[in-house]
């Protein structure tokens, strides 16, 4: 019985091949999405241990944050652009729970970010969301939030506006694309509460600059921010 079970397997694995999301090897667990290899290799920045990091700076003067942090850096062809390309752009859900329960970790290993009320996904704007069919930044706080044991507050921020891709924008015209984009639907549901603002990459922070500000018209609402990678070392 057990060699028919492992033929079975064989052969499964011959036309469904499960093989590392990072480097391509098959010399992964069943339930693992990349091999030790690259679990080793990810390029963890350990931000969320550190006051004045360089995710806080770039949003010096620009919001007041409690805390901010960036799981990984951020490079072209590297292991994290491949996980972060197949959440966005493959369907790959997966990807995002995993990378959340990671940085959830971080998170919960520091002492600066405690007493979260809520985790709050950057929307997409809802035709942008359907197209899609997911919103990346809920996935990665689904993912957070099944490990930290903090409730997601999904539908209470949302885009009021189409605005185009940031991608190959300078940080002005970034900044003007989103400006005046989000709003908040029930600003009672946040009044003196502690959330966490999430999403997947930090460029230059103009989205996640334009969303607090929105975010800052409640009472004594206390924002922390966090996303799975970032550019700014």
């Amino acid at each position: 019985m057990q060699f028919l079970k492992s033929i079975f397997s064989d052969t499964i694995h011959l036309f469904y091949p499960h093989v590392c999301l990072g480097c391509g090897s098959d010399s992964l667990q069943e339930d693992n999405l990349i091999c030790l290899r690259c679990i080793t290799d990810l390029p963890h920045t350990n931000y969320a241990q550190h006051a004045s990091n360089p995710i806080e700076q770039l949003f010096w003067g620009r919001v007041p944050l409690v805390a901010a942090h960036s799981e990984f850096y951020f490079a072209k062809e590297s292991i994290v652009q491949t996980l972060i390309h197949q959440l966005k752009y493959k369907g790959n859900q997966e990807v995002g729970l995993y990378l959340g329960a990671l940085m959830a970790k971080s998170l919960l290993n520091s002492n600066r970010f405690k007493n979260i009320d809520y985790l709050v996904p950057i929307p997409l704007y809802p035709d942008k969301e359907r197209k899609r069919g997911y919103n990346q930044a809920a996935v990665i706080c689904q993912g957070m939030s099944e490990v930290m044991n903090v409730p997601v507050l999904m539908g209470n921020v949302n885009r009021k506006r189409f605005t185009e891709t940031q991608t190959k924008k300078h940080r002005t015209e970034r900044w003007e694309n989103v400006a005046d984009s989000f709003i908040i639907k029930d600003k009672e549901l946040m009044v003196g509460k502690s959330v966490l603002l999430v999403d997947d990459v930090i460029t230059t922070g103009a989205t996640l600059e334009a969303c607090c500000q929105s975010m800052l018209e409640v009472d004594q609402v206390k924002i922390s921010l966090a996303a799975i990678s970032s550019a700014t070392r």
